[in-house]
């Protein structure tokens, strides 16, 4: 979890209705629509599925970022101890652990969930290598996990504190269920997926059938725990987050055939939220994120075995909707974890989690399936490049939460050993899977190539072998080499990506082709192919920018498919000068941004204020600080924003002097961090905001840091207009400094009160 707020000297800040939580769940690798040579699958598509993704394993990564990521992901699961996942395992079976476990969320209520992760990564990685040290590390977790399944004798195998009871109350009917706890459990059904999904991952990409006889028995586990709950049971334990639970379930059904698990995948369906998105309607603002993006791809899962059309309607229009308006520039979403109004992005240090943005790529593989199109892989590749591949420093193979937003921010990495946050998770996952989508084959026999990234391609199937190569972005052609053993008539259809504002040139054996393009943004070439041929594509790069669909001239830099950040270095920008500005009398970028030759550095040229600037691709990042959002001015605009901007800055630099520490109320880590407790109390979210409140007779209580040398104040955050009843006493260290009355609050906004605190309370204390 990132750092919530880096704070000093002398206010506390206490937002009571904070803004946005911060517990963000994923879910494991989906097992997407094949041809099924391996005969995996005992359930085929229900639809007609249009392109299938190659296998891991037919496709090799060539040197390029993405390698460079891959190798660094591969050399961190082998520095991983599969005993410290296992040891609460081990002794929650009963069992002596065989090694300490892990810190961070592993030593807290979502332990457990990184194992899943790991099992996923792992099986993927041997896939994706062919290296047999992933592939022993797969074995060895699944005869573990399956000794700690036969010693509990339930089918049910676990790491959550508490589980037994938090599941035994489950199966009875008593449930309490708020956003991220279930009866006092952290998200456990969200960390059941993740386990279940790298069993399945181990028996799909290892051939591991151990692997899938313990992934039924926690199936079988799941039917007992809730076949007698009514629907209206269902839906309140839905309220809790419970990741991919119907995604998993639906594959399952599709490898074993039994149509128990596909009842029991509609059963983990919440129709607080999937029957507004069939009916087309956003009601993303507000939402966390990540619980909904693993609804819908179970729901995408369902769809494919059933052809019920429902589901179809759910996972179209959640990804035209998170795509088209509420994803920023580099191609994630959300601010601290949640939805915020359509076509509105604020900037802030938790912008971008990474686990909804793996999430939406596997959506976005899934729909592909179902009709290819570029514009669905241009999404692909921008978040790709700008999101997933930025959230890894190369150098250490550490991995973001958050990707920072905020003007002249910072990242913030992981951990090897003490982190393990739910990105951590995806992370492991996400850089190992590079080959899956760069190319796909169709239905008709044709060959997809969706992405610019170096591989080599063994189409199995043909007796084929496709070799790309490409230094793009730092240049613009693309060669792609066919090797055959004997002649084939088929097609190629090549992307033409969204970026190629200049029109494509192409080749084949030297000879330039007129560029035929089909429906869905495909440039196609049909032939007879032999041995050595060669096609050669030439894509014009160029400068460009998208805007902010809230504030025009707020604008994000593009290179090609790149994302352009500005390099500040090691040095936090000037807090009396702040982050650079652009100002200039037109906003053209490729006018004043200039290309440093073949490397990838760009500079401003005449238009920085208070200086130019030089930007790099946003994934080169790592530990410097840096920007992606720029604001651009005219020189009339700037002359009277100076004057806002100053007192803007002298505001903000006054409250940042004062403030000790922030809490977000309503938010799951910011209140386990602040040690929060209370008895009757329930949050929600409204007006964009999470809230807290306590019913008749309760309370809630947290720690806050206090600067012992000064007065300190409290700062609380009340919406206006709440008239229902809310008066309660304001007490620290057991001494009451305030009575509240909301009802003196009636406009339909924003209260922030502020509160002295006797200094007698904080002397010589420093929370």
């Amino acid at each position: 979890m990132n750092k919530l707020s880096r704070f000093s000297s002398m206010w506390i800040v206490f937002f009571c209705g904070g803004i946005l939580g911060l517990h963000a769940q994923v879910i494991a690798q989906s097992y997407y629509p094949e041809q099924n040579e391996a005969g995996l699958m005992k359930i085929q598509p229900a639809i007609a599925i249009q392109a299938y993704p190659f296998d891991l394993e037919d496709v090799r990564l060539l040197n390029s970022p993405f390698k460079t990521a891959m190798e660094a992901d591969l050399k961190y699961l082998l520095e991983l101890s599969p005993d410290r996942f296992l040891a609460h395992f081990r002794t929650h079976a009963g069992l002596p652990a065989k090694d300490s476990v892990y810190g961070g969320w592993e030593s807290e209520g979502l332990a457990g969930h990184s194992l899943g992760h790991y099992l996923s990564a792992c099986s993927m990685a041997y896939a994706a290598t062919g290296d047999t040290a992933f592939l022993h590390r797969v074995q060895y977790i699944v005869s573990e996990l399956a000794l700690c399944q036969q010693k509990r004798g339930t089918g049910y195998v676990g790491a959550i504190p508490n589980e037994d009871t938090i599941f035994g109350r489950v199966a009875r009917g008593e449930i309490e269920s708020k956003g991220f706890d279930l009866n006092g459990g952290w998200s456990p059904w969200y960390t059941v997926h993740k386990i279940m999904a790298g069993l399945l991952d181990a028996y799909l990409y290892c051939h591991d059938q151990q692997a899938l006889e313990v992934e039924k028995g926690m199936a079988d586990w799941a039917y007992r725990t809730v076949k007698n709950l009514t629907e209206d049971q269902m839906q309140k334990m839905l309220v809790c987050e419970y990741g991919g639970m119907n995604e998993v379930l639906a594959n399952t059904y599709a490898v074993t055939g039994d149509p128990k698990y596909l009842q029991l995948a509609y059963r983990f369906y919440d129709h607080r939220i999937l029957d507004s998105l069939a009916m087309q309607k956003d009601i993303l603002p507000g939402k966390h994120s990540n619980t909904q993006i693993p609804k819908v791809i179970g729901c995408a899962r369902i769809y494919e075995l059933t052809g019920d059309s429902h589901m179809d309607s759910i996972a179209e229009f959640f990804w035209k909707d998170v795509v088209y308006h509420h994803t920023y520039a580099p191609g994630g979403n959300g601010n601290y974890e949640y939805f915020g109004q359509p076509d509105t992005f604020p900037l802030s240090d938790n912008t971008m989690e990474t686990c909804p943005t793996y999430n939406m790529l596997k959506l976005t593989t899934h729909l592909f399936a179902w009709h290819p199109s570029a514009s669905l892989m241009d999404y692909y590749e921008r978040a790709l490049y700008n999101h997933i591949l930025a959230t890894q420093n190369h150098q250490t193979g550490m991995m973001c939460y958050f990707t920072p937003l905020r003007m002249g921010s910072q990242k913030e990495y992981s951990t090897p050993f003490n982190s393990f946050w739910c990105c951590v998770g995806t992370g492991m996952e996400n850089h190992v899977r590079y080959g899956q989508d760069i190319y796909g084959h169709g239905a008709d026999g044709s060959l997809y190539i969706n992405l610019f990234i170096p591989s080599v391609l063994h189409w199995k199937q043909r007796q084929i072998i496709i070799r790309q190569e490409t230094n793009l972005p730092q240049t613009d052609t693309i060669h792609f080499y066919i090797s055959a053993q004997q002649a084939q008539t088929f097609t190629i259809r090549i992307r033409k990506p969204s970026w190629a504002h200049q029109g494509i040139i192409m080749y084949v054996n030297g000879k330039l082709q007129a560029v035929q393009m089909d429906d869905h943004g495909y440039m196609v070439i049909r032939r007879t192919w032999h041995n050595g041929d060669r096609i050669d594509c030439i894509i014009p790069e160029d400068i460009y920018t998208v805007s902010m669909p809230h504030d025009s001239s707020r604008i994000a830099i593009f290179y090609g498919p790149v994302l352009l950040s500005g390099n500040f270095g090691n040095t936090e920008p000037d807090p009396v000068n702040g982050v650079p500005v652009f100002v200039t009398h037109t906003f053209d970028a490729a006018k004043w941004i200039k290309h440093d030759g073949e490397s990838l550095i760009f500079h401003s040229v005449n238009v920085g204020q208070p200086a130019d600037v030089t930007l790099i691709p946003f994934y080169e990042t790592n530990d410097m600080y840096y920007t992606v959002y720029w604001d651009v001015f005219t020189p009339e605009q700037w002359t009277i924003r100076q004057k806002q901007y100053e007192a803007e800055k002298k505001a903000e630099e006054e409250l940042n002097k004062r403030t000790v520490d922030v809490l977000r109320m309503g938010e799951m880590q910011p209140e386990r961090d602040h040690q929060f407790t209370g008895e009757r109390t329930f949050t929600w979210e409204a007006h964009r905001r999470n809230w807290r409140a306590a019913g008749h007779g309760g309370y809630f209580s947290f720690v806050m840091k206090v600067d012992s040398t000064q007065p300190n104040q409290l700062v609380c955050t009340y919406w206006g207009g709440d008239n229902r009843g809310r008066v309660f006493d304001i007490l620290v260290n057991g001494t009451k400094i305030a009575t509240v009355d909301l009802n003196a609050y009636r406009e339909s906004r924003f209260y922030f009160i502020t509160y002295d605190i006797p200094e007698e309370l904080t002397t010589e204390k420093n929370k």
